[in-house]
């Protein structure tokens, strides 16, 4: 992983984390609401960080922070088939 792709993953988890912070404690947000808010351009470019949102979702998973969700339900990387959401994780 390069120095640039390093940055562009700890921007994306740092983003995640912001934007929940800035909804209701029961709230989620779509990836796509992540890489939109990273992209630092004009039109669809923000659809390139749609994978890199959703890896930065996993690590912040592995680390406790949030959980992702399909349905409302937390679901496991493996399990994941289409749409997620991530929410703050439920303690």
């Amino acid at each position: 992983m390069t120095e640039t792709d390093r940055q562009l993953a700890r921007r994306l988890e740092r983003v995640i984390v912001d934007l929940l912070e800035r909804r209701a404690a029961t709230a989620s947000i779509c990836p796509s609401d992540a890489a939109r808010e990273a992209y630092e351009g004009d039109g669809e470019g923000w659809r390139d960080l749609m994978e890199p949102a959703r890896r930065a979702a996993w690590r912040l998973v592995a680390a406790g922070e949030v959980e992702v969700t399909q349905a409302g339900r937390p679901v496991t990387e493996d399990e994941v088939h289409g749409p997620v959401r991530i929410r703050r994780a439920r303690r």
